[in-house]
């Protein structure tokens, strides 16, 4: 084996924002709030799923605004409507031979969002 999958990472400016935007939006914590930890404002956020079944994100600082496409990004199961109201931006519908929407968060992450079963 060459490598195993460890954890995920989004880039944000805003990496406070965005962490707490992306644990609204999946249910997940800040790690942190579940070890007692803490860690410097400067530092990057891991987040966690508390019932312990999703991955783990990392949300980074960067200096940087985001400026094309991602060529990795997250696939969740959710509504679309609701992470709308949560300030998530809808770029493509479903339609056509997309079975799928396209969204982003709040600083631009492109995410496709499938219909639970």
């Amino acid at each position: 084996m060459t490598a195993r999958f460890k954890d995920l990472a989004l880039d944000a400016t805003d990496h406070q924002a965005l962490a707490d935007w992306w644990c609204r939006a999946m249910g997940y914590v800040r790690r942190d709030s579940l070890t007692g930890g803490e860690r410097p404002d400067d530092w990057p956020v891991p987040i966690v799923d508390p019932a312990g079944e999703g991955p783990l994100i990392w949300v980074n600082p960067v200096p940087e605004e985001k400026t094309v496409k991602n060529r990795m990004h997250l696939d969740v199961f959710g509504d679309p409507a609701e992470l709308a109201e949560l300030g998530a931006t809808l770029i493509h519908p479903r339609g056509g031979d997309l079975e799928w929407e396209v969204m982003a968060d709040p600083e631009g992450n492109e995410f496709c969002v499938f219909t639970p079963w």
